[in-house]
């Protein structure tokens, strides 16, 4: 359970109706298999001791006798696994017949939740033999243990107190207000759903959308144990539709594979950590939850979901598509607003033939074209300076003409050689000065150009170089309105390339030489052959490990041991892990003491769900310190 994961089960074990023995035996089978796996939480359909399809012969006393024995030896049989086991028994109490889910640990039944909501329409008939669950917790005497029995019911785990889970039963799920809207309230951090879902046409999408926005809804772990084969067919198909979700993503997912073991780990660490951020989550809870404690001994847990190289890029061809329309389309949107707001007809965008400022212009050209104004009022100021090659200055060019709108050039080298000579820098010593003298010298020019023409100096700057601080103060970290502010740099490339897909062959050549050029701020002298010296990433590092880093970081608030664990399995073969902590480290230095940029930083459209906006969704101090941070990070090393 280290760094909040916990390895969850699911599992449809073959039944035989009304055989309790036999259907005991298949539970064990796949106790053992669960164990084997790293197992830690396991949850067996509704009614899985004695088969849901049974009919009247839930009321048979020589059935329900069958289910206690085999429930006292599960019971028994759970000693010898570190794992919480939920399974689903028809059981009698105070002369009443309850549909049950069972929690087991440690040779002890923890609890016993009856279902609250009896179907009694269509195929289903329950209350025919089963009473809804009082809406109260009390004792009650079952294999020879008094246990708690009722709603609400908390199973909270000492060791690991971000794992909490509560149970509702199948039908519980389906209703307009389910029980786990109070066991969340409550504290639940994983919900287990016993489950008799018979198949029909369309059920299973619609039985994966519920439990994937119940999840999303409730912020929480949601296993989905559905019945399988061996359940009666005399009326119904059953085709064990078993899923783990979390926080609206299904993490896994089997369908008619009855025996087959559904796993994943469910990180409730994170769970935990977005409803803290979500200060409308926890309304009023009830007052009578019984709390049930127990200590599921700490042992490493093998990861076996995986994580994305590339979070804020999907990884599917539309969805990644769709995303990038609507980003695109929120970027173009936001510049309107802004435009019309100042009653403005023309903008002002360095043009570097570079990733950011071909995608500034491309929402640029968006934005004029939604307002309906004559592109040549986007000048495009291209400024040529000791680090420019012919590559970048050409694309910068040719792309301004293709999209029609007003070219600029502007060679800086006059300029900045007489301020060399104002305050004294020797233009051979190739220093930050060196280079910050060019980047604020394309600033001033932008925005003089801007007052001149009554125009918005447009920002290109993305989310990655915000977070690193990888911009000059008061040079490109400066602008009028920044369309990029929160977009990432593996984003970036994306964006692009979806505007390549679409654009006339002449536009669309040059924005595929535009992504496939090194990211440089070009301000060092080319190489002899005219190429490219100054490339950022060998100086910053690779921008997946970056914007990798700044995900979990600003996203979920990992600790530095947990962003380093992840990436260490993301990027297994392509990163060694001292070169990713080289890396991390390098992230939280200057992700915290580059926080005075992004203090001051101008408007711009959040797109997304990180964003460092000091009037939005991060505020932090300037001078905070990182010395806890940093202390984690060497302990890594």
């Amino acid at each position: 359970m280290r760094d909040g994961f916990v390895s969850c089960g699911v599992s449809s074990p073959v039944v035989h109706v009304a055989d309790p023995a036999f259907n005991e035996e298949r539970i064990k089978e796949c106790v053992e298999k669960a164990s084997e796996s790293g197992v830690r939480f396991l949850v067996f359909p509704e009614l899985s001791l004695s088969g849901y399809t049974c009919g009247d012969l839930f009321l048979q006393q020589t059935l329900q006798d069958g289910v206690l024995a085999s429930l006292s030896d599960l019971v028994l049989f759970s000693r010898g696994f570190d794992m919480v086991i939920v399974v689903g028994a028809p059981l009698s109490f105070g002369g009443r017949l309850y549909n049950c889910a069972v929690a087991l640990f440690g040779g002890k039944i923890l609890g016993v939740v009856p279902k609250r909501n009896i179907p009694n329409y269509q195929e289903f008939y329950e209350r025919r033999w089963f009473t809804p669950g009082p809406d109260s917790v009390s004792d009650v005497y079952l294999c020879r243990q008094i246990v708690p029995f009722g709603f609400p019911l908390i199973f909270s785990c000492t060791t690991e107190r971000e794992f909490s889970f509560g149970i509702e039963i199948c039908e519980d799920l389906w209703v307009p207000r389910s029980p786990s809207v109070d066991l969340a309230l409550l504290g639940a951090t994983i919900i287990a759903n016993p489950s008799a879902s018979d198949e029909l046409v369309g059920k299973a999408e619609y039985r994966r959308s519920l439990v994937s926005s119940q999840s999303a809804k409730l912020v929480c772990g949601y296993l989905y144990a559905d019945a399988g084969f061996g359940e009666s067919s005399t009326d119904l198909v059953f085709a064990s539709h078993n899923l783990i979700a979390e926080n609206g993503t299904i993490l896994s997912e089997s369908i008619a594979e009855s025996g087959t073991l559904v796993r994943s780990e469910v990180d409730v660490n994170r769970l935990s950590l977005e409803r803290k951020k979500l200060t409308t989550f926890f309304q009023e809870a009830r007052k009578d939850c019984r709390i049930v404690e127990y200590a599921l001994p700490v042992k490493e847990v093998k990861l076996s979901r995986a994580f994305s190289r590339y979070p804020f890029v999907p990884s599917d061809d539309a969805q990644r598509e769709e995303r990038c329309e609507t980003i695109l389309h929120l970027q173009s949107l936001g510049l309107e607003k802004r435009l019309s707001h100042v009653q403005g007809k023309k903008v002002v965008v360095g043009l570097s033939g570079g990733l950011d400022s071909t995608l500034a212009l491309l929402v640029c050209t968006r934005a004029f074209d939604g307002l309906k104004l004559d592109r040549r009022g986007i000048i495009a100021v291209t400024m040529p300076g000791f680090g420019t090659t012919k590559r970048t200055k050409g694309n910068a060019e040719k792309l301004a003409d293709t999209l029609g709108v007003t070219l600029r050039i502007v060679d800086i080298t006059k300029a900045v050689r007489q301020h060399f000579l104002d305050i004294g820098q020797d233009e051979k010593v190739t220093d930050v000065t060196y280079e910050n003298c060019q980047a604020r010298e394309r600033t001033q020019i932008l925005m003089d150009i801007a007052n001149k023409e009554g125009a918005l100096v447009i920002g290109t700057g993305d989310l990655s170089e915000l977070a690193l601080g990888w911009a000059t103060y008061n040079g490109d970290h400066m602008s009028m309105y920044g369309v990029n502010c929160s977009v990432p740099k593996t984003l970036v490339r994306s964006l692009v390339r979806h505007e390549a897909l679409d654009a006339p062959e002449e536009e669309k050549a040059i924005l595929l030489d535009v992504i496939a050029t090194p990211v440089s701020p070009e301000l060092l002298p080319a190489k002899e052959d005219g190429t490219i010296s100054q490339v950022t990433e060998d100086i910053v590092g690779p921008y997946e490990l970056h914007d990798f880093f700044l995900y979990y970081v600003v996203r979920w608030g990992f600790t530095p041991a947990k962003v380093y664990r992840l990436a260490l399995r993301t990027f297994d073969g392509v990163y060694s892990g001292a070169f990713i902590l080289k890396w991390l480290k390098n992230f939280y230095r200057r992700f915290f003491s580059q926080q005075f940029k992004r203090s001051c930083l101008p408007d711009g459209p959040k797109v997304g769900s990180v964003t460092l906006s000091p009037r939005g969704d991060w505020r932090m101090p300037s001078d905070a310190s990182a010395a806890l941070w940093m202390e984690q990070v060497e302990k890594l090393s």
